[in-house]
């Protein structure tokens, strides 16, 4: 260790640069070790959640102003996520809407729902809600 002296004649210890760069190099290494123990408790696949962003897709897709028109339920289809399956529901009290195919039995399906207003006719809104259902 290595002294520098005050103006007033007292000294003042300092770290040697030797010391300041072993400080360093165990740091970067427990980094280093908390990060290749992270990344092995992640899982590996493509098991992504695709359902919440599809569903925000197709209510921009579908809706207008807030209200989604069950006409257009069929230009939904085109926000499927590339290499999977869309099934698309619209319901309102008693009355159904649905495009796409329905998933096999057994399939495990990302699915995922929201509130909406849904248009019955000229002047007509009831509140509905709108569900995607995304699988491989």
């Amino acid at each position: 260790m290595s002294y520098s002296w005050t103006p007033e004649g007292e000294p003042r210890g300092q770290t040697s640069p030797l010391a300041a760069l072993a400080a360093l190099f165990a740091v970067c290494t427990g980094v280093s070790i908390y990060v290749v123990a992270l990344g092995g408790a992640v899982p590996v696949g493509d098991d992504r959640a695709y359902a919440d962003s599809t569903l925000h897709r197709v209510s921009g897709e579908l809706s207008d102003g807030g209200v989604v028109d069950p006409s257009t339920l069929d230009s939904a289809r085109s926000a499927a996520p590339a290499g999977r399956q869309l099934n698309v529901t619209l319901t309102a009290g008693d009355r159904r809407w649905a495009t796409g195919p329905r998933p096999p039995t057994g399939t495990r399906t990302d699915a995922a729902s929201r509130t909406t207003s849904v248009r019955l006719g000229p002047g007509s809104v009831a509140p509905g809600r709108l569900r995607v259902e995304v699988w491989r």
